[in-house]
């Protein structure tokens, strides 16, 4: 008996998702062309589920559909029996998987949204004095333009100094230092500078778990008109 050819039902397949060729299949699931050859031979009893499951997912249809699809032998009834062929076992194993997989993508996505819910409250809570205090300032400083701004900074620094410290980020230099120039922190906003050279920092730059976020924008001290 020749081998069955589900090649046109695979492709039928990956045209409702847009995928073109075979390779691009094995690309976009990240399983190897072999694995997609013997899924159009009809061998799916050889294949892991994992393999299965990659497939289901970038095809957009159930792992027990597959199975449907793919399968050369048909169960006799509508459910799943230990003793049945190998490949009825191999179909139970691969609606548990589903179901394992469905749940576990439901638990991580409440997990997702309970660290979500509890990272926007720390942050609130660092930016409390900010949120609360910050509308009246801006308020208050459009009703009197001469209101010195020094009076309003705190209301801005003091939380993000806060924020900041509860995230691990440090500041490079304060506005204004003068300090050895370090291209790997700094970036030169004009003239030029040699590693050493004295430079002032313009525009601070950040640090996180000494992973470098923003270098410090500087101006080489020679050429300072400030």
């Amino acid at each position: 008996m020749p081998n069955p050819n589900f090649t046109q039902k695979l492709q039928d397949l990956m045209q409702r998702v847009g995928i073109s060729s075979f390779r691009a299949l094995s690309r976009a699931a990240d399983v190897s062309e072999r694995q997609i050859l013997r899924l159009r031979q009809g061998k799916l009893e050889q294949m892991r589920l994992d393999v299965l499951l990659k497939l289901s997912l970038v095809l957009q249809i159930p792992l027990n559909e597959v199975v449907a699809t793919f399968s050369t032998l048909k169960t006799q009834d509508s459910g799943f029996k230990a003793q049945d062929s190998g490949l009825s076992t191999t179909e139970k194993e691969i609606v548990d998987l589903k179901r394992e997989y469905e749940r576990s993508q439901l638990a991580l996505e409440q997990q997702r949204e309970v660290l979500q819910q509890e990272f926007q409250q720390s942050s609130l809570q660092l930016l409390e004095s900010l949120l609360l205090q910050w509308p009246t300032a801006a308020a208050k400083a459009q009703e009197n333009p001469e209101l010195a701004a020094v009076k309003i900074v705190p209301l801005v620094q003091k939380p993000l100094e806060k924020l900041l410290q509860a995230w691990g980020v440090e500041v490079i230099a304060p506005v204004g230092a003068e300090i050895p120039y370090d291209p790997q922190l700094h970036q030169l906003m004009d003239g030029d500078a040699q590693p050493g050279e004295t430079v002032k920092v313009r525009y601070t730059g950040y640090l996180q778990s000494e992973k470098l976020l923003y270098r410090a924008r500087v101006s080489p001290v020679r050429g300072n008109r400030e």
